[in-house]
């Protein structure tokens, strides 16, 4: 998994009941894009450390005009 600050992490809910989660990638801690990831949760705010799962997605930033 690789991902960059701005990132959208998608995490799946894994039991019944529990809802996917949104969070915001706010700091890559590890090697070229590599976890774990400072996230902020969109729903509540939350800042934790995380590393992904194989239930986790991330979605990449679209790139602008000029931008790689």
């Amino acid at each position: 998994m690789e991902a960059t600050v701005g990132d959208k992490l998608l995490v799946h809910g894994r039991v019944v009941g529990i809802h996917d989660r949104v969070a915001e990638i706010i700091e890559v801690l590890g090697d070229n894009g590599a976890p774990p990831y400072r996230v902020r949760y969109e729903d509540d705010g939350h800042e934790c450390l995380f590393s992904p799962g194989p239930d986790s997605v991330v979605r990449h930033l679209a790139a602008g005009p000029g931008q790689r």
